[in-house]
């Protein structure tokens, strides 16, 4: 049997661009070369789609051609423009490597649906329900699992600053990472959270601050056959957590450290990893995803957020859950192409 043809998609317009083009690497760093023929997809930050040898620093600058993925399930695959004439590379899977908006949104995932080809990861219902974090509590707190309290802001409604309590986070309701998130812990903050907010998404939610320990839990799987890889726990020294914000995160963070696996007892562990299976089914993702929750001093749980294409990088969360549950990025490549193909002809 031949190699198996790898669509690796990666860059994007949204503020993850960097991030994504970083997970990418980490891909093209553990594929088996013997297993796949990839072919990487890079989008440029003005939308440009480029065939090129791989996700390095400079990738734009080096020997790329036009490429789009096509719609059209009778040209199956990648329609790449070479000298005036169309030359069409058929693909077997495609990997997403995208995070955030028109990456793990629904966007990319309507698309691939239409192109037929198969693709890791969460569906367009549920990337776009996960996107989301105003439809996700709303979602999961119909399975009966806690969410923080929660106000949307939109440019049709506003929010009486003297009817909360403070401290709050004010966040896009459809951003990924860090971005655009505030700790407001006063009335004479919110207006300006609210501004921040809205550079990247119209969309605002406005958090009550859930007292805890911040944990991630990795799923791997679909349906009912899932895997959860170790837990970990945020550790702060001042201020929240932010993600991706650094000038160079992979040296560490200002103030957070990840402990892998996290130092809990061995029951909130097995909490944590239940209910976010529970999370994961209740959402309809597939694939994979990490699933953050909080840990409170009274051992119960509450919800902080999904991720459908988690970061990917050397420094991310979700591939050091899985290295520590025994499976490194490479088998995890390996697992993820096996159930996106079996689910296909499932």
């Amino acid at each position: 049997m031949g190699r198996l043809k790898l669509g690796i998609i990666f860059g994007g317009t949204g503020e993850e661009h960097p991030i994504s083009v970083k997970s990418a690497r980490e891909v093209a760093n553990s594929l088996d070369i013997e297993k796949y023929e990839p072919y990487y997809i890079g989008i440029t930050l003005n939308g440009e789609w480029k065939l090129c040898d791989g996700p390095s620093a400079d990738w734009e600058s080096g020997n790329c051609r036009p490429v789009i993925v096509s719609p059209d399930r009778s040209a199956h695959g990648l329609l790449v423009l070479d000298e005036g004439k169309y030359e069409t590379i058929a693909l077997d899977v495609v990997l997403p490597v995208l995070h955030g908006k028109f990456g793990e949104d629904g966007a990319m995932q309507g698309l691939l649906e239409l192109s037929g080809i198969p693709y890791v990861g969460c569906d367009v219902q549920s990337s776009a329900l996960c996107m989301d974090k105003s439809l996700t509590y709303t979602v999961v707190r119909s399975a009966g699992i806690a969410t923080p309290n929660f106000w949307i802001v939109t440019a049709d409604n506003d929010v009486d600053p003297d009817e909360l309590t403070y401290p709050v986070f004010v966040k896009p309701a459809r951003s990924g990472s860090s971005f655009g998130v505030s700790k407001v812990t006063s009335k004479e903050e919110l207006a300006a959270a609210l501004e921040t907010a809205r550079e990247f998404d119209s969309k605002v939610l406005i958090e009550e601050t859930v007292i805890g320990s911040e944990i991630g839990c990795s799923i791997l799987g679909n349906d009912g056959d899932l895997l959860a890889g170790e837990v970990d726990r945020v550790a702060l020294t001042h201020g929240f957590f932010k993600i991706h914000q650094e000038e160079s995160p992979e040296t560490g963070s200002e103030n957070s450290t990840f402990i892998v696996p996290a130092d809990i007892p061995a029951e909130s562990r097995t909490l944590v990893q239940e209910t976010a299976k529970v999370i994961y089914r209740t959402l309809g993702c597939r694939g994979l995803a990490r699933v953050d929750l909080f840990l409170k001093e009274d051992g119960s749980v509450v919800l902080n957020e999904v991720n459908t294409l988690p970061g990917l990088t050397s420094y991310s969360r979700y591939p050091r859950m899985m290295a520590a549950a025994g499976i490194p990025l490479g088998d995890l490549i390996d697992r993820l192409v096996t159930l996106t193909l079996a689910g296909r002809n499932g």
